[in-house]
């Protein structure tokens, strides 16, 4: 059996370690030219890390939503297709992923959809409206929206399975629409189970966001790899790229916590309200 751990077994030294290497390179990076250099240089990627991370999570949330109704609906036809599409992308690693939607998808599009417009241009239907090409940086993230899509859409049809059944028959009871159920009784409930999740998912695409660099879109990871390839200053550059990585994957999961904690306080206090 397990010792009790007390509170002050719950101190979180690890904190308190990473804090103090954070300082320490924080410290570095104010008073060393050379890693104020780099962090100067490797920052610049920042904003297309944040940029890729947020617009890829937006919309593989709601693609991920609908793949989650999708795979709970009365439809058969509805269900099996999302079935085999979360199965299918699951099973496919996100850098494989990538090179397929940059290098055969993408282009494949560009291809269908100037064959499918040409016509209708020179009929004089429509106005100019072929694609010449699909940018680097949109390629990626469509393919992390894609791949994501599918682990978020089981994160929502976990929460929607949490939800009591008989919520949902007292709603149906009260007249509800199908429409309404699920924006008044069901997806409030299923967002308490889905936000850590969901959370972690976040930070999971935050990471997964640095394989963009293979294709060589000028994110964090990337414009590290061009500096360091020039100076041969592995050590100090990768050491300034896990440090920016850090700062955000450790805030938004401390972060995440809290507000699960808040939560979970508040459910407690409304519970204990009730009783």
């Amino acid at each position: 059996m397990a010792p009790k751990q007390d509170g002050k077994d719950d101190f979180p030294w690890w904190l308190l370690a990473a804090g103090a290497i954070a300082l320490f390179l924080a410290v570095q990076i104010a008073i060393n030219d050379l890693y104020s250099q780099i962090f100067t240089i490797v920052s610049k990627g920042v904003w297309i890390t944040i940029f890729v991370t947020l617009v890829g999570f937006a919309l593989a949330t709601l693609f991920g939503l609908l793949l989650a109704v999708m795979g709970l609906s009365g439809s058969l036809l509805a269900r099996q297709v999302a079935r085999f599409y979360v199965e299918i992308i699951r099973g496919i690693p996100i850098l494989v992923l990538l090179f397929y939607i940059a290098f055969v998808g993408a282009p494949g599009f560009v291809i269908a959809w100037n064959f499918l417009m040409t016509p209708l241009i020179e009929a004089g239907l429509i106005g100019e409206l072929l694609v010449r090409d699909v940018s680097l940086l949109w390629r990626a993230i469509i393919a992390l929206t894609i791949g994501y899509s599918a682990f978020i859409s089981e994160v929502f049809r976990a929460g929607i399975l949490a939800v009591d059944e008989g919520q949902i028959e007292a709603a149906k009871a009260l007249g509800l629409t199908r429409l309404q159920r699920f924006r008044f009784i069901v997806l409030p409930q299923a967002i308490r189970t889905i936000l850590p999740p969901l959370g972690n998912d976040f930070i999971a695409m935050i990471k997964d966001s640095s394989l963009v660099s293979v294709l060589g879109v000028a994110d964090l990871t990337q414009m590290g790899k061009v500096y360091a390839s020039g100076s041969f200053r592995f050590f100090e550059t990768y050491s300034i790229v896990a440090y920016v990585y850090l700062l955000l994957t450790v805030g938004l999961s401390l972060g995440l916590r809290a507000l699960e904690k808040r939560l979970r306080r508040a459910d407690e206090e409304r519970s204990g309200g009730r009783d």
